[in-house]
């Protein structure tokens, strides 16, 4: 269940960031996302992913719009979602009535990997998708007519980096091997908390490793410390070996998971859009009073049990509507629009994306406020 920022190809060639391509055994997503095996969050740019074929055919459909708008009104909002808890939490909107309820009419898409759901998108194959907004940042910079419409979750803690017992601090941490898979989720989490701390890469040894390896390899003891996502965090906590020096926690708004729609589907579907985002609301509340029986409805959808989904729920701040409208607050340092600037340089400086992104193109908050009833 992650996301790697995984090396994929965007449209142009250029590499894009999925996250990593799974969690251990679940589905896994890269620095945008995993992939999905574990909860997935692969790449920053993972969305990217499959985003030549993608731009291809996006080239074709924004030649019939104009004709085909009243035909995609008909038709229900068709959403992609993934492995990561945030997205599989649209599952318990469907299953508890929650869309029929604000009369949204909608069809979801699960992918098991994450990466092809941002390539749907990307070619018009979806009307939004579940996908992170560094994974949202190559489409941009390409000029895609995509918009940010919902914040599902952020991570909190589901990320995290981890050491030994004798490392007490970061200066510990100097010349010392780390393991992580590169250009994923788990690399911008290493180089976000050596910046704060006055670091950088040059400082340490990365270990280039999948999730699970780098898990395995920190166990052994054959690396100091891993940057890993759950469930790793969580057993590698049980076995007493390690602790987690830094989390997802600690870089508040820098690895949000989305709503990203297209806007020729905003126009034509934003009833539904709206009626899906009240859904969202409600669904946030139910996980949030009724946790084991979310648990048991999303573990269905990736074929855990409940108490071993449940590990994923408290490193998961899942989006109500006041922190929606934090979000969408371009004053707000935390904003999608604020967080952009840092996860855009991540991206240009380990050549996951080609140009920068307008971030403000991307975003639309007309609909939440819509959906507020302001």
């Amino acid at each position: 269940m992650k996301r790697p920022l995984a090396h994929l190809s965007d449209s142009q060639g250029s590499p894009v960031m999925h996250h990593a391509e799974s969690r251990p055994a679940r589905c896994p997503r890269l620095l945008g996302n995993p992939v999905r095996t574990s909860p997935s969050r692969s790449s920053l740019g993972a969305a990217l992913s499959r985003f030549r074929k993608g731009l291809r055919a996006l080239g074709l459909g924004l030649a019939l719009v104009g004709a085909s708008t009243p035909a995609l009104a008909a038709q229900p909002l068709k959403i992609g979602y993934s492995d990561w808890p945030g997205w599989v939490a649209w599952y318990v909107a469907e299953q508890k009535g929650f869309f029929k309820k604000h009369k949204a009419d909608v069809k979801l898409v699960w992918f098991a990997n994450y990466t092809d759901s941002i390539s749907a998108l990307s070619s018009g194959q979806l009307d939004a998708n579940s996908q992170t907004w560094s994974d949202t940042m190559g489409p941009l910079a390409k000029g895609l007519p995509l918009k940010a419409v919902l914040v599902n979750d952020n991570s909190a803690g589901n990320d995290a980096l981890m050491v030994r017992g004798k490392i007490k601090g970061f200066a510990d941490l100097k010349g010392k091997s780390i393991a992580l898979e590169e250009f994923s989720i788990s690399h911008f989490v290493l180089a976000t908390a050596l910046a704060k701390n006055g670091m950088s890469q040059k400082d340490v040894k990365v270990v280039n490793l999948s999730a699970g390896d780098a898990a395995a390899a920190f166990l052994s003891g054959r690396v100091d410390a891993a940057v890993v996502w759950n469930p790793w965090v969580a057993q590698i906590e049980k076995s007493g070996k390690g602790k987690a020096l830094f989390t997802s926690k600690d870089m508040p708004g820098l690895i949000p998971d989305l709503l990203v729609a297209q806007d020729k589907a905003i126009k034509a579907k934003r009833k539904d859009l709206v009626g899906m985002i009240r859904a969202w609301f409600d669904t946030e509340k139910f996980i949030r009073d009724n946790p084991d029986e979310a648990a048991k409805i999303m573990a269905k959808v990736v074929g855990m049990k409940p108490e071993e989904y449940k590990v994923f729920l408290p490193g998961t701040r899942f989006f109500d509507a006041a922190a929606n409208q934090t979000a969408f607050n371009a004053a707000d340092p935390k904003s999608l629009l604020g967080v952009a600037p840092t996860i855009a340089s991540f991206l240009l400086d380990k050549k996951l994306i080609d140009g920068k992104p307008d971030a403000g193109k991307g975003i639309d908050a007309s609909l939440l406020t819509e959906a507020l009833g302001k």
